[in-house]
């Protein structure tokens, strides 16, 4: 799907957003979308690569790369009519994602998206939104990612829990991360919502300046990694552009990302 398709469904699923009644009771589709015979743009696979921190010219896909190959199905469903959660406000909380084998870059493939399920959150209510790709009818690579809407649950929310935050973990690397960032993501991966583009519509937004993608720090902190099979995270707080952020890893896979002060913005795991 075009740049222009992306937009227009981020558009629609705004307008719509007010309209939502969101419930881990409510109904939610249960279409399963499919892209059959996708190829990788490789003009834009290197775009993705160079502002990820990935080598370029490798023969085959990061393991994060197929989530922005599927990003433009789980938008058609999650901007739909029948989608209970409103777009507006919608906060990718986690990522899971499985490599099974390589991922040729010349390769062909067929993209599916389905909402697995909605389920209570201390905070309102979570989607789950499965991707998954194959090759030759066989399952390559697949990600599970769950995102939240906020909303009065109607019954009082559990105390939080006092447990100490993670200690963190050592500092391996400083990113000094340029406004540009967002903007840059954006034209790789076609996901421009405008908040991570322009600190004026950042502010529409709630948020003081642009933020970065949630996929990019996850993507970037497995470049740094040296790439894996598969990777889970889970997203904190949003990282400010610009900004300096700092990449932390105990070298057995686990990674993070704090800012100066020491806030925790990330948190995940390389597998493989």
């Amino acid at each position: 799907m075009a740049d222009r398709g992306l937009s227009l469904l981020l558009a629609r699923g705004a307008l719509r957003s007010p309209f939502k009644r969101p419930s881990p009771e409510a109904a939610f589709p249960r279409d399963r979308l499919v892209l059959p015979g996708l190829r990788v743009d490789l003009d834009r696979l290197v775009a993705y690569e160079r502002v990820c921190g990935f080598p370029t010219g490798d023969s085959t896909l990061p393991v994060t790369y197929p989530h922005v190959l599927g990003f433009p199905l789980a938008m058609r469903l999650m901007s739909g009519r029948d989608f209970p959660l409103p777009l507006l406000g919608l906060v990718h909380t986690s990522v899971d994602i499985v490599r099974h084998t390589g991922l040729s870059a010349t390769g062909i493939y067929e993209l599916s998206v389905h909402i697995e399920g909605l389920t209570p959150h201390r905070r309102g209510t979570e989607a789950t939104v499965v991707t998954g790709m194959r090759a030759d009818g066989e399952v390559v690579w697949e990600s599970r990612s769950t995102y939240l809407a906020r909303h009065r649950t109607g019954t009082p929310a559990a105390p939080r829990s006092r447990e100490e935050p993670p200690a963190p973990l050592p500092v391996v690397a400083e990113w000094r991360l340029g406004g540009d960032v967002g903007r840059r993501y954006g034209a790789a991966s076609g996901d421009r919502n405008p908040i991570h583009l322009h600190p004026l519509t950042a502010r529409l937004f709630g948020f003081p300046r642009a933020i970065a993608h949630g996929m990019w720090t996850v993507a970037r902190c497995v470049a740094a990694h040296g790439g894996s099979a598969g990777v889970r995270a889970e997203f904190r707080a949003p990282v400010l552009l610009p900004g300096l952020v700092r990449y932390g890893a105990d070298g057995q896979g686990r990674f993070e990302l704090r800012d100066a002060g020491g806030r925790l913005h990330l948190t995940g795991e390389a597998v493989g």
